[in-house]
């Protein structure tokens, strides 16, 4: 504390009376907190008066070894410099919005003579009508499919529309008007993705009337096949706007967020209500300590939530929250309009807000329950495996691989919060030595990478990184690698255990490996096979899927693609030019000139390529 304390007041001369965002570093260079003050000099001042800090505070200022200012024009650009500044570090003492994804939403493109309706994510910068956000990509494809219904608009690609010749099967189940072979005018279907955006933006009421009045206008002139399918068209409508909750009238857009403790933990939940709808909600439980206030939890989750999201015009609240106005301002510079905090005490609002407070303790009760069987778990597995303690991070590896191609290995975490997935590792085999198919030398490659990381970043072994218990799924011979690895790197004291498939790979009949003991089986009924279990099925999914997804990508790679100095185009032309790239391969010099846009140099770079 003492050491913390005079880095703090030596670096107090240097510190202006001006906002701005200051962070707290460890003796590795760590960021241990992010926070924002109005007068930096002030508020770091405040770290060095040891009676006026909390128990979370004190900790972190005795790890203090340095400290890092940045200096803003206003204190919300501060807070708004703060917000990016947690979620990049990951600050161990700060609230820590954690899962925070980007949304997807609906797009109708603006760039094509044909618009597209399809599911978008990440950056807005294609042409067309964006619409959201939406809480999950399940909510978008279940609105895209009763939109097709509706609105007949395509969702193929560009480049499938280009190349049809006749329609699809959408256009045989009436779910896509066949714009690609003429089957609508260019005028009728612009009336189409008209009607389709005003529904996306709140008109649903007066669309769906005028679709009634047309249906009545066919039926009275006797065409009941077309009014059939505008009946299709209104059930469609209607089937959306049977999934909405009630939401008021007169609130078009807003993020109803309401937050709930217990237990030492926090639920967030996040409505989201855009054109007069409900797209869905999401909860959240971010990362702070015990002791930290329900307001100011939220007002730190809020200002992460935002930071790479346009904020609404109205935020309703359950709770009032720290420095209100602050964050107001925050959200407003970011948004640029003003932006509206609100508890509402009564009324339709209320009633929304506390519909999301309804949500959000059922999840935290759902989340201790779920805590509360993982806690247990983790003790019957340390009784199990003989271990001093309830491990704190368990990592499990798992390799993966066709007859030796496309190798890797995979790396998943689990801790008294759950599964970590962010952070999963793969690990991909650099080493050309080892034979296709050698289990046993993957997995010394993969834990000599990572523990030799870890050695390397962390010698003294006090980050979090750090694993309590290493599995590994195999049998005595990947225990004997792994150990090895381990012990080439003096890591002696880690606890390490091997998982086997039973006969018959039969689950329930797993036996275990660990130094020093001899194979053994753990009872069918033991709550620590069943979460060993978990933890093989979760490792081994990762690594197929990660599997599959490399294969996948080497799948349409071209021998041609490792040549130096061939890109997309030159690539083209010795396709278009010898119609295989095994032809380029086995292509004399002179043969490789004569293609256009390959010079003589390339072309003898191209043939010392394939002939040494």
């Amino acid at each position: 504390m003492a050491t913390g304390r005079e880095v703090i007041r030596a670096a107090l001369n240097n510190l202006p009376l001006k906002p701005g965002v200051y962070r707290m570093i460890d003796a590795r260079g760590e960021v241990l907190y992010v926070g924002k003050a109005k007068a930096l000099r002030k508020r770091v001042a405040s770290y060095a008066n040891v009676g006026g800090l909390s128990g979370r505070i004190a900790r972190m200022v005795a790890r203090v070894a340095g400290l890092e200012i940045v200096t803003t024009h206003t204190e919300a650009e501060a807070l708004i410099l703060e917000a990016s500044l947690i979620k990049r570090y990951k600050p161990p003492f700060n609230v820590l919005l954690r899962d925070d994804k980007s949304f997807p939403y609906i797009l109708i493109t603006g760039d094509h003579d044909w618009p597209r309706l399809t599911k978008h994510r990440g950056a807005q910068n294609r042409k067309g009508d964006y619409f959201g956000p939406f809480a999950s990509a399940g909510a978008v494809n279940d609105t895209l499919s009763i939109l097709e219904r509706a609105f007949l608009l395509r969702s193929c690609s560009d480049a499938v529309f280009k190349g049809r010749s006749r329609p699809c099967l959408l256009y045989q189940i009436k779910r896509c008007a066949a714009p690609c072979v003429g089957r609508i005018s260019a005028n009728d279907y612009a009336r189409l993705v008209e009607d389709a955006s005003r529904f996306l933006s709140g008109k649903s009421r007066a669309i769906q009337d005028a679709f009634s009045r047309q249906m009545q206008a066919a039926a009275d002139r006797l065409d009941y096949e077309q009014a059939a399918v505008l009946r299709d068209r209104i059930r469609a409508l209607t089937q959306i706007q049977a999934r909405q909750t009630m939401v008021p009238a007169k609130l078009d857009e807003a993020d109803v967020i309401a937050a709930i403790q217990q237990g030492g933990q926090t639920c967030i939940q996040v409505f989201f209500v855009r054109a007069g709808q409900n797209w869905g909600n999401r909860a959240y439980f971010p990362r702070h300590e015990k002791s930290q206030a329900l307001g100011e939890v939220l007002a730190a989750f809020i200002a992460q939530f935002y930071d790479n999201k346009l904020p609404p015009t109205q935020v309703l609240l359950n709770a009032e929250i720290d420095n209100p106005a602050l964050l107001r301002e925050a959200l407003s510079i970011k948004a640029g309009r003003r932006v509206a905090l609100i508890t509402p005490r009564r009324g339709a609002k209320r009633a929304l807000v506390a519909h999301a407070e309804r949500n959000a303790q059922d999840a935290l009760a759902l989340r201790l329950a779920e805590n509360a069987s993982h806690r247990r778990a983790l003790e019957a597995l340390a009784g199990a495996l003989d271990l001093e303690t309830p491990p704190r991070r368990i990592e499990v590896y798992d390799n993966s691989h066709i007859s030796g191609t496309s190798a890797l290995g995979g790396m998943i975490v689990v801790t008294p919060d759950g599964f970590q997935k962010n952070a999963y590792r793969t690990f991909n085999t650099k080493d050309r030595d080892i034979a296709p198919g050698d289990d046993y030398a993957m997995m010394r490659e993969v834990l000599r990478r990572r523990f030799s990381r870890l050695v390397r970043d962390d010698p003294d072994h006090r980050g979090a990184d750090w694993p309590d218990l290493v599995l590994v799924d195999g049998g005595a011979g990947q225990l004997s690698a792994a150990r090895a690895v381990l012990e080439d790197l003096g890591l002696t004291d880690l606890a390490i255990a091997a998982i086997a498939k039973g006969p018959d790979r039969n689950a329930g009949r797993e036996r275990f490996f660990m130094p020093g003991r001899a194979p053994f089986e753990l009872s069918t009924s033991s709550e620590a096979l069943y979460f060993l279990q978990r933890l093989r099925d979760e490792a081994h999914r990762f690594a197929i899927g990660s599997h599959r997804a490399r294969r996948r990508k080497t799948a349409f790679r071209s021998i041609l693609d490792d040549v130096p100095g061939i890109g997309p185009r030159r690539k083209r032309a010795l396709l278009n030019h010898f119609g295989a790239a095994t032809a380029v391969a086995s292509a004399g010099l002179a043969e490789l000139e004569a293609v256009a846009g390959v010079s003589r140099k390339l072309a003898r770079t191209i043939y010392d390529h394939f002939h040494g």
